[in-house]
């Protein structure tokens, strides 16, 4: 029954955000309200538990992202940013630097957090874009598949660890097979959905030549 009220809930929330364009937040918080009435938890509680775990997401990712974004700042003045760009852009070359990117981020999405990943990899997709003069996007979807498969499918990331102890599997066989399917899937998810997107949205793949609110790359 747990499993049928997930089901319902995630299918009733792509439902209100894809088909009817209810604003994401509401959206969430009306599912959330459906899932625990399904669950069948106490009305009256459901306000408490619903704030409770909104406020404990928030906190988190508050500190999370507050001191990444001062870390990202101090590395773009500091020009360290550019010095990684430009390293990257020398050794791969334009038309690998999706390769570079998923690299990167997949590494880096095996030691940290997604949410963290995604802060300290940001101002670097950011920096190689306008010194490559490529769209944001183009290396921004390959950065976005790299660190999610690796938080889905790569222990010590909490979601594969959990199953793992769970199900009592070896953790070092779910690392060696998490990133035999891993690879593919970010291969589909970056570089192949990117050009797909292209096709059906270039408008968003637009050359900015320079990006006010990352500051002055020095």
């Amino acid at each position: 029954m747990q499993f049928v009220a997930l089901l319902i809930g995630i299918v009733f929330l792509l439902v209100l955000i894809i088909k009817f364009k209810v604003n994401t937040f509401v959206s969430l918080i009306v599912t959330s309200i459906l899932v625990a009435l399904l669950l069948g938890m106490n009305p009256a509680k459901i306000a408490t538990s619903i704030e409770t775990g909104i406020g404990g997401t928030i906190g988190e990712l508050a500190v999370v992202f507050g001191f990444g974004a001062m870390i990202g700042r101090l590395v773009s003045d500091a020009g360290g940013s550019y010095r990684i760009a430009r390293t990257l852009i020398d050794k791969f070359g334009k038309k690998r630097l999706q390769i570079a990117i998923v690299i990167a981020s997949f590494i880096i999405g095996m030691s940290l957090m997604f949410e963290v990943g995604l802060v300290v990899v940001i101002p670097i997709v950011f920096s190689v874009a306008l010194e490559a003069e490529v769209p944001m996007l183009y290396l921004g979807i390959s950065m976005a598949a790299a660190l999610s498969a690796a938080q889905g499918f790569l222990p010590p990331q909490p979601a594969p660890t959990a199953v793992a102890t769970a199900l009592g599997a070896n953790i070092g066989k779910e690392l060696l097979l998490g990133i035999v399917v891993a690879i593919p899937c970010v291969i589909v998810a970056g570089p192949l959905f990117t050009k797909l997107a292209q096709k059906f949205a270039p408008d968003a793949f637009v050359i900015k030549k320079s990006l006010p609110g990352f500051g002055t790359v020095k």
